[in-house]
């Protein structure tokens, strides 16, 4: 029991990795827009697609993972540019009917383009095969993945910490009129930002591929988690962001041992809990 345990932990971890780097970048698109991103499942499902097609034209591993961050990124310009920026001065519904109809759009886009059968690649060779831990064994892709997922995490962390555009990153998403006041295109801010949490979807897409495969429905499935991630680490909140990832992934990973079939239900009681006893999430604002 003790080894399955330990197991289990390890798979949550490494879950909540691609649950937080999923999170991550719905938070940065939240608290710039301080509106939910509902295209940023189908971005997550571009992303994997993108990773499939350019296996399939023969592109090695590392330049296909690239694209499943550029191609959603681009893609994500265009929904920001010629869409949200036009509804900022509008009621706040509008934003969120415009990314509700951009995903559907997406999604049916990716099934005309691939069909609705399921999609799957096998792990480069290098990553195939497990590593023995003694009490169990470890998918070396699934190594692969948490590591990719967290070293992205802190690039982007250091991205938004360390660097000029993430100090006005971080303006616009804590005073954004007192950024306009201070000369900050906002406006080109929130471009950016779109276009770097709709990657990071992306890429949480490509490399869960060889994982999970891609399908039409993947995007809201994992929207659904993104966003009960999001509200328990709270809403725009990127540390918590990475802290309810990492959380929701043990919660669903270990509770399987226990109660198999109703371990996703479990992160919906985690939430309605966390939405009762602290409203503005783990680490969000009141």
């Amino acid at each position: 029991m003790i080894s399955l345990l330990g197991a289990q932990l390890l798979n949550g971890l490494a879950t909540g990795m691609l649950y937080a780097l999923m999170a991550f970048g719905l938070s940065i698109i939240k608290g710039l827009l301080n509106v939910p991103n509902f295209a940023h499942g189908a971005f997550y499902a571009a992303g994997a697609y993108v990773c499939y097609g350019a296996l399939a034209a023969g592109l090695p591993f590392p330049v296909a993972l690239l694209l499943s961050f550029l191609v959603p990124a681009l893609l994500g310009i265009v929904v920001e540019k010629f869409g949200v920026a036009y509804l900022m001065k509008e009621a706040y519904l509008y934003q969120l009917l415009f990314l509700f109809g951009a995903a559907l759009i997406i999604e049916q886009l990716l099934i005309i383009g691939w069909g609705n059968m399921g999609l799957s690649v096998s792990p480069p060779e290098m990553l195939q095969g497990a590593f023995d831990l003694g009490f169990t064994y470890v998918p070396r892709y699934l190594v692969f993945n948490s590591a990719m997922a967290a070293l992205t995490i802190v690039a982007v962390w250091l991205l938004i910490e360390r660097t000029r555009i993430g100090s006005q990153i971080r303006a616009g998403i804590d005073k954004r009129e007192m950024a306009q006041c201070l000369g900050i295109n906002v406006g080109r801010l929130v471009t950016a930002g779109f276009a770097l949490g709709a990657g990071l979807a992306g890429f949480s897409g490509g490399l869960v591929l060889p994982l999970l495969g891609a399908n039409s429905t993947m995007g809201s499935e994992m929207m659904s988690i993104a966003f009960v991630v999001l509200v328990i680490g709270g809403l725009g909140s990127i540390y918590g962001a990475v802290a309810a990832g990492l959380l929701v992934g043990v919660i669903q990973s270990v509770s399987s041992i226990f109660v198999p079939a109703a371990s996703t239900v479990l992160i919906y009681v985690a939430m309605v809990l966390t939405i009762m006893i602290r409203p503005q999430g783990l680490f969000g604002e009141r």
